[in-house]
C-alpha cells in the first residue's frame, strides 16, 4: 500500500495533501500559523483532526511528539552529527535506517520492514512516496515522516 505526500507550494504555512494509490486525497496536513515551533495537524478527508506533530521547545536539537486522537504515541529527536542527519525514534519500537538527506530510508520493526520512504525529484514542492508493508501502520508512519520532514527543516546543523 502506498501514500503520496505533496507539499502545497503556495501556502502561508507548511501544508500537505496526502493521496492514496488511486490519486484521491486521503489526508491533509496544516501547520498552525501563530505557534511557537512547528505544530502540524493531520485531518482525514472529512476534516476530522486525527493526529498532530508538535515540536518540543527548549531542546538543544529538534524534537517532536506525535499524537493520534490527542494521545501521545511517539517521539523523534534529531541527533547531533557532522555530516548526515540521524534520529532517535521512540515509536512502536521502530527504528530508521537510510539516507535522510537524499530521502531514501526505511523504517523497521525488529528486522521486518514497515515503510520505505523516498523523495520524488523534479517535483513542484516536496513530494514523498511512502510504501507500507502493512496498511495498519499508515497513520503512524505518515506522522513519523511528517515529523522527520519538520526536523530536517528546523535548526539545521
Amino acid at each position: 500500500m502506498k501514500l503520496l505526500i505533496k507539499q502545497r507550494v503556495f501556502s502561508w504555512t507548511d501544508s500537505y495533501d496526502v493521496y492514496d494509490e488511486d490519486g484521491d486525497v486521503k489526508y491533509f496536513v496544516k501547520a498552525e500559523f501563530f505557534a511557537l515551533g512547528h505544530q502540524l495537524h493531520v485531518y482525514d478527508r472529512d476534516q476530522n483532526e486525527i493526529g498532530m506533530v508538535k515540536e518540543k521547545l527548549m531542546t538543544l536539537m529538534p524534537a517532536f511528539e506525535i499524537e493520534i486522537d490527542g494521545n501521545a504515541c511517539g517521539r523523534i529527536e534529531k541527533k547531533f552529527t557532522l555530516f548526515s542527519p540521524k534520529y532517535e525514534i521512540d515509536c512502536n519500537g521502530w527504528h530508521v535506517e537510510g539516507d535522510f538527506m537524499g530521502w531514501e530510508y526505511d523504517v523497521y520493526s525488529e528486522c521486518s520492514p514497515v515503510i520505505h520512504i523516498s523523495k520524488e525529484l523534479f517535483q513542484w514542492g516536496d513530494t514523498y512516496v511512502l510504501d507500507f508493508a502493512d496498511p495498519a501502520d499508515e497513520l503512524m508512519g505518515m506522522l513519523l515522516v511528517i515529523a522527520i520532514d519538520a526536523a530536517n527543516c528546523t535548526r539545521n546543523d
